[in-house]
């Protein structure tokens, strides 16, 4: 008889969209420009760029970064956005604001063009502080508390949940009453050997990896400072600048669709897997944690298969809880 597959409690709760992944990471990609995260500001998140950031959607939660240049102006944000409303109309998620006026201002001008969809995401602590126009998908994050889960149940009017959740935690959260969508923010530990959860539940993918990568292809972040990323969380691969380039001048950027055609044939050790086409993989984690862009720290089967290199490289810092 055929072993039938039955997931773990938290995968059968009914509204968790997406678990240890961002919500679009199931889609099929087209290559092109399909969604931008646009970060505010320093942000004023738990985790920050300095002791790090372990979270598995940390790219469209809040955190706190270090600002290289003077913050881009809010009129040159919004012609950036007139401009992706016209290329695309894809996704817009908005993400560390220093002062919620800020991003009540772009979310309610991006509402107002023809975007499929606008994403605040806004802390939960500052949820009631906050006024959002109609249209857009409000997002809460929140850490899993006790606190927080007797404020969860009381949100109305809100799309969904993104929920940082320790491992410890990860039995319980089917018990959270909440109408919304849930997207899962798993907190991972430094490295492989202190991962206590089950990795490879929090790594598949129900669609498989036909071509592109399952989270970078389509996706570009803009930081505080106006700097261009293929994502949010790999601060040093900077793309361009909105403060002195057009959309349409960095979508032309060999080097940024370099990163929208990844692919595991390109990872060495992923390249004959069996199993790679239904295995997701956060660049940033990985990045942060060997310094490497395809590098492969959380990868159990790796383990097994060769010996891999522990020291930290370009004395980025060890990520902890």
């Amino acid at each position: 008889m055929e072993a039938v597959y039955t997931p773990p409690s938290w995968k059968r709760t009914r509204n968790i969209t997406a678990f240890a992944k961002p919500p679009w990471s199931e889609s099929k990609h087209t290559g092109k420009l399909e969604r931008v995260i646009i970060q505010l500001g320093v942000g004023q998140g738990k985790f920050s760029e300095i002791t790090g950031i372990p979270r598995s959607i940390g790219c469209i939660g809040n955190n706190r970064f270090i600002l290289r240049e003077e913050p881009v102006e809010l009129e040159r944000l919004k012609e950036i956005l007139q401009e992706f409303s016209t290329i695309s109309g894809g996704d817009l998620y908005l993400t560390n604001y220093d002062d919620t006026s800020v991003l009540e201002e772009i979310a309610e001008y991006a509402a107002s063009l023809s975007l499929k969809n606008v994403y605040p995401v806004i802390r939960i602590e500052d949820f009631n502080d906050i006024s959002l126009p109609v249209g857009v998908k409000t997002i809460v994050e929140a850490e899993y508390s006790e606190e927080n889960l007797e404020k969860i149940e009381d949100l109305e009017d809100v799309h969904g949940l993104l929920l940082m959740v320790k491992s410890e935690y990860l039995d319980r959260i089917q018990q959270i009453e909440f109408y919304g969508e849930i997207y899962v923010d798993l907190l991972f530990p430094g490295s492989l050997k202190k991962v206590d959860f089950d990795l490879m539940e929090a790594k598949r993918l129900q669609t498989p990896i036909t071509q592109h990568h399952s989270c970078l292809s389509g996706t570009l972040a803009i930081t505080g400072e106006g700097f261009v990323l293929p994502c949010p969380l790999l601060r040093n691969f900077l793309k361009g600048n909105i403060k002195t380039m057009t959309l349409k001048q960095i979508l032309r950027k060999r080097k940024l669709k370099e990163f929208w055609k990844i692919t595991k044939k390109q990872f060495e050790s992923c390249n004959k897997c069996p199993i790679a086409h239904v295995c997701h993989d956060c660049r940033a984690l990985e990045y942060n944690a060997s310094g490497d862009i395809y590098g492969i720290e959380y990868c159990p089967i790796n383990e097994l298969i060769t010996p891999r290199e522990t020291s930290l490289k370009c004395g980025l810092p060890h990520l902890e809880w």
